[in-house]
């Protein structure tokens, strides 16, 4: 519980390994399959919470004080506000399977003062979908354990960057359909 949180909150912890670990470790029959889902989402919900308190906490006039410093200028602060008030929440449930944005969505959620309801609603069903998914795999793959070291090593880089470009393109698509329905109604 205690390194999932710290990994939500944005420490470099390999989360998704160590889910399918304890996985395994079910298997072996070492852990409780329903004590393991449960410790998984409690560590989930608490990192991602104080992401989001973090959020609301340091809010926008963190981002106005320290964006230039960063290279974040106010507009691309308000394409981000705009962009997360459309994805938001599917960013919520979705982010946890993507290295690296689900460390920001929650964040996200905070400073763009989203209601703690529908963080809620999105973040730790999404917490619940990914622990389920990823200690089943550790189980249901326990036998062949020394392959799934194997086929991690080799081809994580490429499944991250596949979701990375996968999302990428679908925000894209997104927000050039936006924009084309608003360069239509000002004509």
């Amino acid at each position: 519980m205690f390194l999932l949180i710290l990994g939500i909150v944005g420490l470099p912890i390999p989360d998704e390994f160590l889910l399918t670990y304890i996985g395994y470790n079910v298997y072996l029959e070492k852990l409780s399959y329903v004590l393991s889902l449960g410790s998984v989402f409690i560590g989930a919900i608490i990192g991602i919470s104080i992401s989001y308190f973090l959020g609301i906490k340091l809010g926008s006039p963190f981002l106005h004080k320290f964006g230039p410093r960063l290279h974040l200028t106010e507009k691309r602060i308000e394409t981000t506000h705009r962009l997360f008030e459309q994805f938001g929440p599917y960013l919520l449930f979705i982010g946890y399977f993507i290295p690296g944005v689900r460390h920001i969505t929650a964040y996200l959620a905070g400073i763009n003062t989203m209601s703690f309801k529908k963080f809620a609603i999105f973040a730790y069903s999404g917490a619940i979908v990914w622990g389920l998914t990823f200690i089943t795999l550790g189980r249901l793959l326990g036998r062949n354990w020394h392959r799934v070291q194997f086929m991690i090593g080799q081809y994580r880089v490429y499944f991250i960057l596949f979701i990375l470009l996968a999302t990428i393109s679908v925000i894209f698509i997104y927000w050039r359909k936006g924009k084309t329905k608003t360069t239509k109604s000002k004509i």
